[in-house]
């Protein structure tokens, strides 16, 4: 038998090779990082369902911001740890100047102002009833959370925030987001969609970490049902027509088919959320000694670039970027 004309493992045969006709390169620069944040001082509390993953007060946020920085990290996304006395039904604490979302964005545009600041736009962390938008009947209402959605997100940019990113998944939050923000001048500001948020159940250690668990039922009547794919393409026409500057594809790695659709139908940026879950399995898994951790997190990382993501929002980012730069 003759041998092959061509030989594909020429391009693979060392290392420099490999580099040299690599389809897919990661950097510090396609991260960004979520951040849990609790009031008090001095707090830097480990979220037992997500090994090596931190609350933060305020005061010690910004050693980890340095660390972010210092990565090569250039965006954050905040989520904030409300007290229970202070949620309710109508997203009251959400919409406070001085509440604590609104304090870490002006902190955080004062410490670091180079660093791109994104914030949770949705009503669960602060909701009596742990679900994204108001309850009546045990229904969860639509066009009256979009109401308080849009002021939360102009409390937010006035605080300083660079982008707003909607979790809620209601209908055409985007739009009246945009119209809000276009009439109050803050037509610059940025709108990250999550355009494609499965019901998921890989988000079990988030919501340990917020303590935003529904209190009855669960999600499914608002974000997306885990065995259609069409429908994000629908998502995603609608909130690029709404306004959005990103579509986000939540969870990651069950996904990667619909980031792929996403990116080859849609002009905007796709970004994905490698969620709670993804990193939980990832961390415990490597704990046990089954897989190398560092090796799958990378590769789980590429995954998402080699589906058509741009943008990928993980709690591995500020080891991943520095495993990036001691490996350059």
């Amino acid at each position: 038998m003759p041998y092959p004309t061509r030989r594909n493992r020429i391009n693979r045969a060392n290392h420099a090779i490999r580099e040299l006709v690599a389809e897919t390169q990661l950097s510090a620069s396609d991260f960004i990082a979520p951040l849990f944040i609790t009031e008090g001082q001095g707090v830097k509390d480990e979220i037992s369902s997500m090994p090596g993953y931190y609350r933060f007060s305020l005061d010690l946020l910004k050693q980890e911001l340095e660390e972010l920085v210092a990565a090569g990290i250039q965006s954050v996304l905040l989520f904030v740890k409300v007290p229970d006395e202070l949620k309710d039904n109508a997203g009251t604490e959400a919409l406070n100047p001085n509440g604590l979302m609104q304090r870490s964005i002006r902190m955080i545009k004062t410490e670091f102002p180079p660093l791109l600041v994104m914030t949770d736009v949705a009503l669960d962390p602060y909701s009596s009833y742990g679900h994204d938008g108001i309850v009546e009947k045990e229904e969860i209402v639509n066009d009256a959370t979009v109401e308080v959605l849009v002021k939360m997100a102009l409390s937010h940019v006035q605080a300083g925030a660079d982008w707003v990113a909607p979790s809620d998944m209601m209908d055409g939050r985007i739009g009246a987001i945009r119209e809000a923000f276009n009439r109050a001048g803050y037509e610059n500001k940025g709108i990250l969609a999550y355009t494609a948020k499965y019901a998921s159940n890989l988000y079990g250690p988030f919501r340990d970490a917020l303590d935003s668990a529904p209190g009855f039922g669960d999600k499914k009547t608002y974000q997306m049902d885990f065995r259609n794919s069409r429908e994000a393409l629908l998502e995603a026409q609608e909130d690029s027509a709404e306004g959005a500057d990103m579509l986000m594809v939540k969870p990651g790695i069950f996904y990667l088919d619909i980031v792929q659709r996403m990116a080859q139908s849609s002009l905007l940026p796709i970004a994905v959320y490698q969620v709670s879950g993804e990193y939980a399995m990832i961390q415990a898994a490597g704990a046990k000694g089954w897989i190398n951790r560092e090796a799958v997190m990378m590769e789980s990382l590429i995954s998402f670039k080699r589906a058509g993501a741009k943008i990928i929002l993980t709690y591995f980012a500020k080891e991943a970027a520095n495993s990036l730069k001691s490996n350059a």
